[in-house]
C-alpha cells in the first residue's frame, strides 16, 4: 500500500512538473522579461540533467523523504498532527505555513554557513535565469534539505495529502518564480501580496551580494517582509541586472561535470 501511495506521488509530481514546465516554456518565449546570453539548448541540457540526478538520488540515498516519511510518522504515531485532533484542511494550511516558513529559514541558513554556501551556490552561478532555473541544485544540497523536510515531518506529523500538495507546490512555484516571464506591473505588485514573482525573486540571483542575500522566499512572500530580508526594487532594472556571482562569470563553467564538482574546486 505505502509503495502504492509513493508510486502515485511520483507520478503526479512528474505530470505537474513537466505541465508547469512546457507552460512557463511558452509562455517565456511569447513573453521573456531579458535576453538570454548562452545557447537555451546547453543551459536546459545541464539544468534539466542535474535535476534528474537529483531526483534519482534521494529515492536512492533518502528513500523514506516525501510521502514516505509522512506514512512512517503515521504509523508511529509521531509529530503533533497525530496527537491532537485537528481538522484535515485545517493541518494542511498548517503544515503548507511552517513548510514554507521552514524551507525560507533553510535559504537563508545556507547563504550563511560557508560549507552549506558551497554546494547553494551552484543554484546562483546560473548565467541566466529562466524556468529550469528553479531545479538547478547540486544533489548535496537536496540531500540536506530533504533531511531537514524529513526533521519537519517528524516533528509535525501531516498527512499525505499534505506532504504532496507542499512539495507540488513548491516545485511549481519555484519554476514560476525562476522564469524568465515578464508581467505587468500592476499584476506583479498584486501577485506579490500571495506568491513570490519572478520579479521579486531574480533580484535574488543578481551578483550584487547585497541584493542576492535578500527575497529569500519560494512559496509566499510574506517571510522576507516579516523578517527584514524584502527589497522591493534592484538597484538596475531588471532588463539589464547582472545575474549570477561574480567570481563565476565564465561560460565554460556551465556544464554539468563543471557544476558537480564546482563545489570540490572553488572557494
Amino acid at each position: 500500500m505505502n509503495m502504492l501511495v509513493t508510486d502515485s506521488e511520483v507520478a503526479l509530481r512528474l505530470t505537474v512538473f513537466l505541465s508547469v514546465l512546457t507552460l512557463l516554456a511558452v509562455m517565456e518565449l511569447l513573453f521573456p522579461r531579458r535576453s538570454l546570453i548562452l545557447p537555451k539548448a546547453s543551459r536546459w541540457f545541464t539544468n534539466i540533467s542535474i535535476s534528474v540526478i537529483n531526483v534519482i538520488t534521494i529515492r536512492i540515498v533518502v528513500p523514506i523523504a516525501g510521502v514516505a516519511s509522512a506514512v512512517f510518522a503515521q504509523e508511529q504515531g509521531w509529530g503533533l498532527f497525530n496527537v491532537f485532533d485537528i481538522p484535515s484542511l485545517l493541518g494542511i494550511l498548517i503544515f503548507l505555513l511552517l513548510f514554507d516558513l521552514t524551507i525560507y529559514f533553510q535559504h537563508r541558513l545556507f547563504h550563511i554557513v560557508p560549507l552549506l554556501w558551497r554546494f547553494h551556490r551552484v543554484h546562483h552561478t546560473d548565467l541566466d535565469y529562466d524556468v529550469t532555473t528553479g531545479n538547478r541544485f547540486h544533489p548535496l544540497s537536496i540531500l540536506v534539505s530533504s533531511v531537514i523536510k524529513i526533521a519537519l515531518v517528524f516533528l509535525l506529523g501531516p498527512s499525505v495529502v499534505a506532504i504532496i500538495v507542499a512539495e507540488v507546490l513548491l516545485n511549481a512555484t519555484s519554476m514560476f518564480n525562476h522564469s524568465n516571464l515578464k508581467l505587468p506591473f500592476k499584476l506583479d505588485s498584486l501577485l506579490r501580496i500571495f506568491i513570490v514573482t519572478p520579479d521579486m525573486h531574480r533580484i535574488h540571483h543578481s551578483v550584487d551580494e547585497k541584493e542576492h542575500n535578500r527575497n529569500f522566499g519560494f512559496n509566499f512572500p510574506w517571510w522576507d517582509r516579516l523578517f527584514g530580508s524584502y527589497l522591493d526594487q534592484a538597484s538596475e532594472d531588471q532588463q539589464s541586472m547582472k545575474i549570477g556571482i561574480k567570481e563565476f562569470q565564465d561560460p565554460k563553467l556551465e556544464n554539468l561535470s563543471g557544476l558537480l564538482l564546482q563545489p570540490f574546486r572553488h572557494k
